[in-house]
Parts: C-alpha cells; sequence; structure tokens
C-alpha cells in the first residue's frame, strides 16, 4: 500500500505523514518536528474563516475571559521589567491579553490578519510577544513564526497559548480538531524543535502555555 506524504509547513520536511482522518478532513504528522496538519486544500476561505472569529464575543470586560487569559498573563507578567513594550499577535475582534498588560503599565501593539491588519508593527522590536489560541489557525507556520521571533529582542518572550496534541488515540477524540478554522496542532516534541532550531530557552508553563526565551548570542 503506498504512504501519502505532505511537506510539513513548520520545518520543511517532506516526511508528513497522513496518520488520522474524518469525514471532513486528513491530518498529516510530520515525523521530524512532529507538528500534525492539515493540507491547504481543505482549509476554509478566508471569508468563511472570518465568519467563524466574528462569532466569537470576547472582551475586556468578560470576566471569565479575563480569567482564561490570565493562564498566559499571570505567569508572563511575574517575569516582564516595568515599562515592557510588547505585541499581541492574533488580538482577535475584542482585544483583551493587550488591555491586561496596559493595566500593569505595560506598552502593547496589536496585530490580527482580519481585525487589526497593521504590518508596521513587524518593524518595531518587542521584550515579549503574545500569541494566545492563534499558532493552530497558521497557515503558513514557518513564515509567521519566524517573523515574530525577528521581532522579539535578545532576553525576550513568545508567550504562546494552544492545545497541546498527543497521541493518534488522544487527537481522534480531540475536541480541538473538529474546529474547522484550526489546521496546525503543536506538540511537546514540536515547541522542542523550535528551542532548538532558535537555540531559545523552553519552559511549559503549564498544559496549554509555552514560553519561548531568546537568547543574547548565537541566534539564526
Amino acid at each position: 500500500m503506498s504512504i501519502n506524504y505532505q511537506t510539513c509547513p513548520l520545518c520543511q520536511s517532506t516526511q508528513g505523514r497522513e496518520f488520522y482522518h474524518d469525514d471532513r478532513r486528513n491530518y498529516f504528522r510530520c515525523q521530524t518536528c512532529h507538528l500534525s496538519f492539515v493540507p491547504s486544500s481543505q482549509f476554509l476561505s478566508a471569508s468563511a474563516e472570518q465568519a467563524e472569529y466574528d462569532l466569537h464575543q470576547n472582551s475586556p470586560a468578560d470576566q471569565r475571559y479575563r480569567k482564561f487569559l490570565s493562564r498566559l498573563f499571570t505567569p508572563l507578567a511575574a517575569r516582564l521589567p516595568s515599562g515592557s513594550c510588547g505585541l499581541d499577535f492574533g488580538s482577535g475582534p475584542g482585544p483583551t491579553l493587550s488591555v491586561m498588560f496596559e493595566e500593569i503599565g505595560h506598552v502593547v501593539a496589536i496585530y490580527d490578519i482580519f481585525y487589526a491588519k497593521d504590518e508596521s508593527v513587524f518593524e518595531q522590536q518587542y521584550d515579549f510577544i503574545t500569541a494566545t489560541e492563534v499558532v493552530e489557525h497558521l497557515h503558513h507556520p514557518r513564515e509567521e513564526l519566524e517573523r515574530l521571533w525577528i521581532c522579539l529582542k535578545p532576553g525576550g518572550t513568545l508567550a504562546v497559548m494552544t492545545k497541546l496534541a498527543r497521541d493518534r488515540e488522544a487527537f481522534a477524540r480531540w475536541h480541538y480538531k473538529d474546529d474547522l478554522s484550526h489546521v496546525c496542532f503543536f506538540s511537546q516534541p514540536t515547541f522542542h524543535w523550535l528551542a532548538a532550531h532558535w537555540q531559545a530557552t523552553l519552559t511549559f508553563v503549564n498544559q496549554d502555555v509555552v514560553f519561548l526565551v531568546k537568547s543574547f548570542v548565537g541566534q539564526c
């Protein structure tokens, strides 16, 4: 039986092997960086994707949403010097994390491909960059994450919140894959690959929050 392979959108390996499918999509897992991903032919259109996000009712006034974001906000805020400059990447229709950091004295720019598409933010350097529930939506994760990494100052933190993929059995019953706007599924080994690629310090803060700290020397 022939084996179907796809090029990994993160590490560019040609060893993305199909490991699961359902009645809507096929899912590949890279044998190099262990990213799980959906082939681009099965992505939602841009209009359909935005329609999904338009349904979100998140805002700074929503205390439940603030509590959800606090899983990343609290540990990141504890390590930031006062007056740090940050970027909230994928801020969504109701930017909230940026407001939370501004409330404690930091300066935060926002970017969202649908709601705040200001490309000038990528011309700046930041002490921290947040990506909460966004990396799973990236169509071109290598290019998009590299762009963020370049914008991060040495010693700065890229803070990511995303659910982590596990083995095939867990993946099969995982609700996270059922959102059709989710096309990239990171795992612990994927973040270890990223840390090695960037020569970064990696910390798994909790079950869905990851910090990558940029070193002062030896960057790619």
